[in-house]
């Protein structure tokens, strides 16, 4: 499983990530959880808020920091 935060590297960013990688580590899923702060990467991803979260190419959230609920079920825990 691929996990992209994306973001330039604001207070939500970095809590996103901070959560989303807490919630892999909690649920021990084997997935690679990358940061994306290009911002012409995050634009090809069709988003133009941030933070935003990408599982496996589908983004899930846009312009909010997920909550742990919210991740573990898009990632299937």
């Amino acid at each position: 499983m691929e996990i992209k935060i994306l973001g330039p590297g604001c207070p939500k960013c970095k809590q996103t990530e901070d959560l989303v990688k807490a919630v892999v580590a909690e649920t021990r899923v084997d997935a690679k959880v990358e940061k994306v702060s290009d911002l012409m990467k995050i634009a090809g991803h069709g988003v133009f808020g941030t933070p935003a979260v990408v599982v496996d190419g589908e983004v899930k959230s846009v312009g909010k920091v997920p909550t742990k609920e919210e991740i573990k079920a898009w990632i299937g825990k």
